[in-house]
């Protein structure tokens, strides 16, 4: 059963990522979808969560995360500080929780903060590494970074 739940989480993350590429003509929000799909396949593996956890737990994050990216690209359109940007993302956090505990119960609600931490810790190193590789290539080739 958790497999057939992994497939169909995947099948969704990569109609998504498809949708995404073919509705959006920016490459980095394509790839943002690509990105989504990845962050749904790793919760679902860190959580591993059963049928009826997934059901309740899905739509809660769907609504999450959909109130986060908006606080995120209002601030970024507003020149908003970053200080104030996180307060802001952490009271959508705070807001969201009971949500969360009510879904999974508190300790897994809190697994899926830490998980959701430790995801955005990967693609950041993921990216550095991409980076550090890319500068490196170009000075073997004699190219400018």
């Amino acid at each position: 059963m958790k497999k057939i739940i992994y497939i169909s989480v995947m099948i969704c993350g990569i109609g998504l990522s498809a949708a995404a590429q073919s509705n959006e003509p920016n490459s980095q929000q394509a790839s943002g979808g690509r990105l989504e799909a990845y962050k749904i396949a790793y919760l679902t593996k860190m959580l591993n969560l059963s049928p009826e956890e997934a059901q309740r737990f899905w739509p809660v994050y769907n609504q999450y995360s959909n109130e986060i990216r908006e606080t995120r690209q209002n601030a970024k359109q507003s020149g908003e500080s970053e200080i104030n940007t996180e307060e802001k993302v952490l009271n959508i956090r705070k807001k969201y929780n009971g949500d969360f505990v009510k879904a999974l119960g508190s300790g897994r609600a809190n697994d899926f903060f830490k998980a959701e931490k430790q995801f955005g810790q990967y693609v950041n190193r993921e990216l550095m590494e991409r980076r550090e590789n890319r500068i490196m290539q170009q000075q073997r080739h004699g190219m400018r970074p």
